[in-house]
């Protein structure tokens, strides 16, 4: 199976980083990302997280969740064809809500150029791409943080609309990944 995604301690306390890269459809007249394009960057890291820990489709159908609040600070411009590694974490838990720290870093990426003849073979070349960006990120310290975001989702019960207590068994493989960077919180969200 392909990962976009991977765990990582490049950037503690993050432990969980995937690649993007700026197309030219996320850049404004100005060349560079528009503010707003961000947010499915952040998604993308977040549901690679979640695959990762075999989160990704928990309860579905009973429970959701659903974003409740989105906090996003700007640092620096991306441009077009810049890779980005995007770290996330499960920062904190509560009862019912779940809040996830995000940082978008462009990573250069001379190193992760593939070569002429990884494109003429098309499964080589994806493989390739994927080992040369985990390894570029690995080998050059020359990033640049742009972007952060905390988002909190609040699992939703989806018969009755309301909020819902997160399970032991979902608590349990996040706290498994993110040890005691994990902020808990049980009382009222």
């Amino acid at each position: 199976m392909i990962e976009l995604g991977r765990p990582t301690d490049r950037k503690p306390p993050f432990k969980f980083s995937a690649f993007t890269r700026v197309g030219f459809s996320d850049t404004d007249a100005q060349g560079i990302v528009y503010y707003g394009r961000y947010l499915p960057y952040f998604d993308l890291a977040r549901v690679e997280y979640l695959r990762h820990l075999g989160l990704l489709r928990f309860e579905s159908g009973k429970h959701e969740f659903v974003m409740r609040a989105s906090t996003v600070e700007y640092f620096a411009p991306a441009r077009f064809d810049d890779l980005l590694e995007i770290f996330v974490r499960l920062r904190r838990l509560g009862r019912t809500s779940a809040t996830f720290e995000c940082a978008a870093h462009s990573v250069g990426d001379t190193a992760a150029a593939p070569s002429s003849g990884a494109w003429a073979q098309p499964g080589r070349r994806l493989r390739s791409l994927t080992r040369r960006a985990s390894d570029s990120a690995d080998a050059l310290g020359d990033d640049l943080l742009m972007v952060t975001a905390l988002q909190t989702l609040v699992l939703v019960d989806l018969e009755e609309r309301r909020a819902a207590p997160i399970p032991e068994t979902y608590r349990e493989r996040v706290h498994a990944f993110e040890g005691d960077d994990l902020e808990v919180a049980l009382g009222r969200d």
